[in-house]
């Protein structure tokens, strides 16, 4: 009994010991998609204030493709040691488990260990649209089921599976046109080619602001920061349980140490309340976030489940 007893101290001590040396060597930061994309440079961002805090440098290793299945599966499948994050994000976490078979299960491979974002979508049209608020807009697709178009970055996308949650809530019909893309897309809808999308604020910003596109309300609860005179379309659209937004996290694999993972999650939270990063994220069109820890395990099974039933109710399918 009291070897065993002297075991279990002895491996409590080694856990904390090693929870209080790390890190003590570089640390990797997978990210699913390219430089440049919403999760690179919310990860950037959190990287180099972890880098500051934790004496280390955080390492970004970008690894895109599959709409970020790829970068998912090599964080997922690496030593759950702390030495390698994942820059997570909805798409390849809350979404594609219900659209095709992965080599990873998010809830199973991956532990969420804070999130850095929640990045607001708004319904936008070209300002020659006939209607000039989110009621207008309801009431005249209501009144003309399939006639109008609405675009996204691609079937499955997280953009298409929250317009098609806006569309199931406000009970109106309109054909999808899928796009390789957001770029192409917000063209088509600059150019009047499309009639309306619901894309993320950071992506078209810049065009509501200029007046090439009007907003009608944003996907959220409450106001977007960077557009704080666009109302909710809960409160526009008279939708009051539409809120829905994209996420951005970092996760670790499964397994990771209790106290790397306690560790992590404490200097994340206390960058996230840094005034500096803040202004940055806003600044990009991201809206700063924070949930406790214990909470994160309950959001990714809700986000999931939120997903799966808009798939399963659209008939969305991914060739």
């Amino acid at each position: 009994m009291k070897k065993l007893a002297l075991i279990v101290v002895c491996l409590l001590l080694s856990t904390a010991a090693v929870a209080q040396s790390y890190p003590n060597h570089a640390v990797k930061v997978v990210v699913p998609w390219p430089p440049g994309q919403a999760t690179d440079i919310a990860a950037r961002m959190l990287a180099q204030k972890l880098q500051d805090s934790m004496g280390q440098a955080f390492v970004i290793d970008n690894r895109a493709g599959a709409g970020g299945s790829i970068g998912t599966e090599v964080a997922a499948k690496s030593p759950a040691d702390g030495y390698t994050l994942l820059a997570a994000s909805s798409g390849p976490i809350s979404i594609m488990p219900s659209l095709q078979k992965l080599p990873y299960d998010p809830q199973k491979d991956l532990t969420l260990v804070a999130l850095i974002t929640r990045n607001p979508y708004v319904l936008v049209v070209n300002p020659s649209f006939p209607a000039n608020n989110a009621k207008e807009f309801v009431a005249l697709l209501k009144a003309n089921p399939d006639k109008y178009t609405f675009a996204s970055s691609g079937t499955g996308a997280t953009a298409h599976l929250i317009a098609e949650l806006f569309n199931s809530m406000a009970q109106v019909k309109a054909r999808h046109i899928p796009y390789k893309g957001s770029a192409p897309a917000i063209t088509d809808i600059l150019n009047g080619q499309v009639d309306y999308m619901v894309e993320t604020v950071a992506s078209v910003v810049a065009h509501i602001r200029s007046g090439r596109l009007r907003a009608l309300g944003v996907s959220t609860a409450r106001r977007a920061a960077a557009l704080p005179e666009v109302p909710p379309l809960a409160e526009a659209a008279a939708l009051p349980d539409y809120d829905v937004a994209a996420w951005i996290g970092y996760a670790v694999p499964s397994g990771t140490p209790r106290d790397i993972v306690l560790r992590l999650s404490g200097e994340m939270q206390k960058a996230l309340q840094a005034p500096d990063l803040k202004e940055r994220l806003l600044n990009a069109g991201l809206d700063p976030v924070a949930i406790p820890l214990d909470e994160l395990p309950a959001f990714m099974r809700k986000e999931q489940e939120r997903y799966a039933a808009v798939i399963k109710s659209a008939n969305i399918k991914v060739e």
